[in-house]
């Protein structure tokens, strides 16, 4: 049976979206979902994808506006409701103690959230950091590795701006050289992939930065792939996983990367500013970190952790989050993306003029995906489709990618996305 977000908000009685409405709302809770989840057990994770009875319950737990369908999950999501009030409360509780809770309370809270954390990313407390988002966390790394004046770097002009510039900001003040290559939106296997990488390595070659999966078009890439072979040419490896992490259901440990970093408002749907930076704990001790530390050992991770007073409460959120995700199941979760992100390519991909630019392959691409209309630029289609039908999404215009970015969610209904492909089926038309 198929149910419209809207009609539900409507009935709520609610649809003014003020935050006082909240009060009024019952929200689902994970206890909720994991309710739901057991009576879908006997189903695997792609069959439970398409059940939309279970996926109406999930739904339920966010609260999105009904002026607009939000197809662009991938600057942050935003948090179901049960974490946006796990927010509203640990703000209220450090509001209450101010300085108290800062000088004797935080460091404790703080721990347990990192230890809970790194279970879910199947890592040792002692080898990540809490950071504010991915570009602080490999900025950090990218800044602060033991590269010198020389040495190269490999990258890709697919790979997200902030991490480009923070490669061509230390070439400018290093002297190292920066190598960037083309990859193919669609690859015949994984092998092209990894070859694209290694005819790139020259004896200087130091590093290689590797994005999990590419914000710009959804393209999973064989991360660990390309670190077996830099690794046995004695090269580290850097994972952008801004949108892999909760996206794809895997453990930091099964890339066998030196260096990562990912975005925890992203697809954890944490608060906005919270984010994860891992470092195999042999690379520690010769990586410096971005802000000043004397006091914590070289070989400390808690080195990386002095950045000045910020707000602790996104920090403690972080532990409604993780309890959200595991209610649904992370393999649950990765299908149902990918389904979503099928289910709207598969009713457009053969229309006159539309341009797919993310691999169809289950195993290169998940919820994100990347669409064009030929001779259109993608600032016109992207307006278009929120100008005529209050659809929101983003265009892509760099050199190696044009197209508009579509970006469902767990709250997106189905309905929505045919009313995407209708809206993209008028473009295709004119």
């Amino acid at each position: 049976m198929q149910h419209s977000r809207r009609n539900f908000i409507r009935k709520t009685g609610n649809a003014t979206l003020g935050l006082s409405a909240l009060a009024t709302f019952n929200p689902l809770f994970a206890q909720r979902v994991e309710t739901a989840s057991k009576k879908i057990a006997h189903l695997n994770a792609k069959d439970a994808a398409q059940d939309e009875d279970f996926w109406y319950q999930v739904q339920k737990a966010y609260r999105q506006s009904p002026r607009f369908i939000n197809l662009e999950s991938g600057y942050f999501s935003p948090e179901p409701l049960e974490v946006l009030e796990s927010q509203f409360d640990n703000i209220k509780m450090i509001n209450e103690q101010p300085s108290f809770y800062m000088r004797r309370k935080q460091w404790d809270d703080k721990k347990e959230i990192k230890q809970q954390l790194a279970e879910f990313a199947g890592v040792s407390a002692d080898e990540i950091v809490v950071t504010r988002n991915t570009t602080e966390s490999l900025d950090t790394i990218i800044l602060g590795m033991d590269i010198k004046q020389g040495d190269e770097a490999i990258m890709t002009n697919q790979d997200y701006g902030s991490m480009l510039e923070a490669f061509a900001m230390r070439a400018k003040r290093f002297g190292i050289v920066n190598k960037v290559i083309s990859i193919p939106l669609h690859p015949k296997n994984d092998h092209e992939i990894v070859d694209a990488y290694e005819k790139a390595i020259t004896n200087k070659t130091k590093v290689i930065l590797v994005t999990h999966l590419i914000n710009l078009t959804g393209q999973i890439l064989p991360a660990r792939k390309i670190a077996d072979m830099a690794h046995a040419k004695g090269i580290e490896v850097i994972v952008d996983a801004a949108h892999s992490f909760a996206h794809l259901d895997y453990k930091i440990p099964e890339l066998d990367c030196d260096y990562y970093g990912a975005s925890l408002h992203k697809w954890l749907s944490c608060p906005l500013g919270t984010g994860i930076m891992y470092m195999k704990k042999e690379k520690i001790a010769k990586t410096w970190p971005l802000f000043g530390d004397v006091k914590q050992p070289v070989d400390s991770i808690r080195k990386f952790e002095h950045i000045g007073t910020h707000p602790v409460s996104t920090n403690l959120t972080i532990a409604a989050a993780i309890k959200f995700h595991n209610s649904i199941g992370s393999k649950r979760k990765e299908e149902r993306l990918r389904y979503l992100k099928n289910y709207w390519v598969n009713k457009v991909k053969d229309m006159p003029k539309v341009i797919i630019n993310t691999p169809f392959e289950d195993q290169r691409s998940c919820g994100l995906g990347n669409f064009a209309i030929e001779g259109m630029p993608p600032g016109a289609v992207a307006d278009y489709l929120y100008n005529r039908h209050k659809i929101f999404t983003v265009a892509i215009n760099r050199e190696a990618i044009k197209g508009v970015r579509v970006t469902p969610n767990l709250y997106t209904t189905l309905p929505e996305l045919d009313l995407l492909a209708k809206a993209i089926g008028e473009l295709s038309a004119s």
